[in-house]
């Protein structure tokens, strides 16, 4: 009997910032990663599942709320080390994720030390270990999913800071979509394998896109109107650090990846910059954009300081000035 498939990426429903966070996580790995904020039964550990179908190894890594550092960067084989006198490294869970998806479930319950490894780690796309006689390196380009429940303990700021991504899923499903969701998962459970031909299709679609997307991202160059763009909405944000400006730009250029397209717009970081600054923001949402209206107007209206054309020139001054139309003159003093 074959094993059962798993639920397909073009029949999820209902969770359009889930599903774009994540195409983008596995677009460029160095985003960070995706943390998910929300109630059980909101599809995060089908999504993540979903999303390492699409993915050329089809990896899939569960980690483990108990796991040791041992087992996630790997350690000394010591069964060769006893049988064969011979220094060899054991993988761990960070090598058989590489080319994959590795899931933290409640990764706010995980030990900070591992929390932070894991996150140097996946921003690099390196694992590097130098313990127990062994010095050895391996790419670890990983897709990071860690999901969370507020009510069960907040990550540190520091930590939540260094996840690329960040999701925030209510509660409350509107009725059409609970509808869609609820006909698609009983239609996968009574005929789990004819479910997924039917969307067979669909995934190959997407796995090309994927792959296409993965293929041209790096190609993509950054405008200095997008660099302005970028700044000024994580200034407005009240970020620490520039961080949040690296992520906002790798995730823009994902997007655009996604989308087809030879150039990074406007409409890319709009699209990216909540999923960015949403566990960053120091200053509330609406106040933050209208600071950032006002940086990037006053950035069209003042002219580059390295322009030719102004170099050395000062800024308007107020000056006052006295309405002409139907004035009188003024009186000439008595000598």
């Amino acid at each position: 009997m074959s094993p059962r498939p798993q639920y397909p990426f073009s029949a999820l429903h209902g969770q359009p910032q889930l599903q774009l966070a994540l195409l983008l996580a596995a677009i460029d790995p160095h985003i960070g990663g995706v943390l998910i904020e929300g109630p059980r039964g909101t599809a995060k550990s089908t999504s993540a599942r979903a999303l390492a179908e699409l993915l050329p190894g089809q990896r899939f890594v569960d980690l483990p709320l108990g796991a040791s550092e041992e087992q996630l960067v790997g350690s000394l084989d010591i069964q060769a080390a006893l049988q064969n006198a011979e220094v060899a490294f054991k993988p761990g869970l960070l090598a058989r994720a590489d080319g994959g998806v590795l899931y933290v479930d409640e990764v706010n319950l995980l030990a900070d030390a591992l929390v932070d490894l894991l996150l140097d780690v996946c921003a690099s796309g390196v694992n590097r270990i130098e313990r127990d006689g062994i010095s050895h390196q391996h790419e670890a380009r990983i897709a990071l999913v860690g999901t969370m429940n507020p009510e069960e303990g907040e990550l540190r700021p520091q930590l939540l800071d260094r996840f690329g991504l960040f999701v925030r899923l209510g509660a409350q499903i509107d009725p059409a979509s609970r509808e869609a969701i609820v006909r698609s998962r009983l239609a996968f459970d009574r005929d789990p394998h004819g479910f997924v031909e039917r969307q067979r299709h669909a995934q190959q679609a997407l796995i090309g896109r994927l792959e296409q997307a993965r293929a041209c991202v790096g190609r993509l160059d950054f405008s200095d109107a997008l660099h302005r763009q970028v700044s000024s909405l994580c200034h407005a944000a009240g970020v620490e650090g520039v961080r949040a400006d690296l992520v906002m730009l790798r995730a823009a250029a994902a997007h655009a990846a996604w989308l087809g397209q030879e150039q990074i717009s406007d409409g890319d970081i709009e699209a990216v910059a909540e999923l960015v600054l949403a566990h960053r923001r120091k200053t509330p949402p609406a106040q933050s954009e209208a600071s950032a209206q006002q940086v990037q107007q006053q950035g069209r209206q003042q002219p580059a300081p390295d322009s030719a054309d102004n170099w050395g020139a000062l800024p308007p001054q107020a000056v006052a000035t006295q309405a002409l139309s139907g004035a009188r003159p003024l009186p000439k003093k008595k000598p």
